[in-house]
């Protein structure tokens, strides 16, 4: 049994692949009209294609959430298109292999930033309109466990991008809590995704093996969308055993 009414709409940013195509498919079983964003067309349509063949209703809005101009007219086309805004799922996320001073540039530094945190915060505000009126919005941020708990390997901008959503967070559950907005700072530890490929040094299939599933992630952002409009879950952290 679900808590989602079978009209209310989720914007998953990131929904393309990995652990944003893994909440958006457990959230259209549950029931959500699921609305998939991110920058490759044909990703999206291949999960909203998905969804569709077992049942669930989905959509696709092509966009880069770090494009300002794009996030505000995907928002507004959205509540054209489907009415309202329930929820928003903020899975879209960007590292690289040079991760230290050493290594790293200014200009890569913020084109992970941009990604990262500005995109965040850039989606939450165009769709923030919707999700007051609502009445009973959830947004789940994909952060990750470097931004609960210091990892070196993660890297500068990486690091600095994830921690800052702890603040993100926090801010919206204090000031949107009068509008029944809920937000919750996911912090996954390692993930078996495409993601892992960004790292300096690549798991092998044996490290993959011991590892998440974006579907555990998935499962998870369900739990939270489909709790009670009066739980809210502030932080989660979810780590594979052999996570060090």
């Amino acid at each position: 049994m679900t808590n989602a009414a079978p009209d209310r709409v989720l914007w998953v940013t990131g929904g393309g692949s990995g652990m944003g195509a893994a909440a958006a498919r457990a959230a259209a079983a549950s029931g959500w009209t699921v609305v998939l964003s991110g920058r490759r067309a044909d990703r999206l349509d291949g999960v909203a294609d998905e969804i569709r063949q077992a049942g669930g209703s989905a959509d696709v809005l092509q966009l880069d959430a770090a494009d300002r101009e794009a996030v505000v007219a995907a928002a507004a086309t959205l509540t054209a298109r489907h009415g309202r805004l329930d929820g928003l799922v903020l899975a879209a996320g960007l590292n690289a292999p040079e991760r230290r001073w050493e290594d790293q540039s200014v200009d890569g530094f913020r084109a992970i930033l941009d990604t990262n945190l500005t995109a965040v915060v850039s989606v939450v505000d165009a769709a923030l309109p919707a999700l007051r009126a609502s009445g009973a919005g959830v947004v789940v941020v994909v952060s990750s466990y470097a931004g609960w708990s210091f990892q070196p390997g993660a890297g500068v901008a990486y690091s600095a991008s994830k921690t800052a959503l702890g603040s993100v967070v926090r801010s919206l559950n204090q000031q949107e809590a009068p509008h029944g907005l809920r937000a919750t700072h996911l912090c996954p530890g390692d993930v078996a995704t495409d993601f892992l490929d960004q790292r300096p040094q690549v798991p092998d299939a044996a490290a993959r093996a011991v590892m998440l599933t974006p579907e555990d992630i998935g499962r998870t952002i369900g739990f939270v969308l489909d709790a009670p409009a009066h739980v809210r879950v502030d932080e989660l952290v979810i780590s594979p055993v052999s996570q060090r």
